[in-house]
């Protein structure tokens, strides 16, 4: 046996190994994943129904339900979405297709990939000051206000805890996500999609619009997912700016109050009683459903965007 066959057994021993330890650490995780699903389901099922679903929050546990929280988290996960993809998009294809290689652009990239490893609690620290306070820039006894107050799309400044502040917290938190991800759907498409649209007399906006935002399309989603998969389960910086743990009624506008999901669970877990920890049992499983149910709408579109391009 020669000096090249010893190397050879000893590189596929060490393939196997990094092959075992790598299932044994997977298997591990879906074990303990398990676990605490059922632990979760067998605690919390029996709480599951439509009283719970259709019900305030109540200091009898009887009583108790998650109207308020569920709404609330339909309209902040709105508004962040409705914030930080299209901005998320929009940067990255300057970022990608039109910003010339450079040192600001480097910097630019630098501080994106910094924030997107930031904890979500120092987003909550900047959304009290920027969006809850607004800077103290009013410092008179009324706020700033633009609408009618029975509106819909009713504002004001400073926001307060409100409901606009809250989507707007969520949307800094996945901001650097979503650019990252639109960045890498853009670098995927070929290039010579774009030199063959440029070939025909395509202008630039032409070439983004109708060549690689289609063909980057189904990545980006899946990005998207991720993202707003995150946002759903945040409760740090809604705690910071100002969340409400009980809440008596359902957003109306922009800057009613409102508290979501996570910030009730957090509630209910904390309190001595058991029956509150079967209803944040309960509430786990009313949010790993609702997220199930929005990550298989959006693979469900995704899956219709990339056909087209795969015929």
């Amino acid at each position: 046996m020669g000096p090249r066959t010893i190397t050879t057994s000893r590189r596929m021993a060490s393939n196997r190994i990094f092959l075992y330890g790598c299932f044994a650490a997977t298997s591990i995780a879906i074990l303990v994943l398990c676990v605490l699903m059922i632990s979760i389901a067998v605690e919390g099922w029996s709480s599951v129904s439509w009283r719970f679903l259709d019900s305030f929050a109540s200091r009898k546990a009887a009583q108790a339900g998650i109207k308020a929280p569920l709404m609330g988290s339909i309209w902040v996960c709105a508004i962040c979405g409705l914030v930080a993809i299209p901005m998320g998009i929009g940067t990255a294809i300057y970022l990608e297709e039109f910003a010339k290689r450079s040192r600001v652009k480097r910097l630019i990239q630098l501080n994106i990939s910094n924030l997107s490893g930031v904890p979500s609690i120092v987003y909550g620290i900047l959304a009290l000051a920027a969006f809850v306070r607004c800077f103290g820039l009013n410092t008179g006894d009324a706020p700033w206000s633009l609408g009618n107050p029975e509106s819909l799309l009713f504002i004001q400044f400073p926001c307060g805890p409100s409901v606009l502040a809250g989507g707007l917290t969520l949307a800094l938190v996945i901001l650097p996500i979503m650019i990252i991800a639109s960045q890498e759907a853009f670098r995927s498409v070929p290039q010579s999609l774009r030199q063959g649209a440029l070939a025909l007399g395509s202008t630039p906006w032409q070439v983004v619009w109708r060549v690689s935002l289609p063909a980057a399309l189904p990545t980006i989603m899946t990005g998207s997912i991720l993202a707003m998969s995150r946002a759903v389960g945040e409760a740090a910086p809604l705690l910071v700016i100002g969340g409400f743990l009980l809440v008596f009624q359902t957003p109306t506008n922009l800057m009613s109050d409102f508290t979501v999901l996570p910030l009730q669970i957090f509630n209910w877990a904390g309190r001595p009683q058991a029956d509150f920890h079967k209803l944040a049992a309960a509430a786990i499983i009313v949010q790993l459903i609702a997220l199930l149910v929005f990550n298989s709408i959006a693979i469900i579109i995704r899956q219709k965007l990339q056909r087209p391009l795969q015929s």
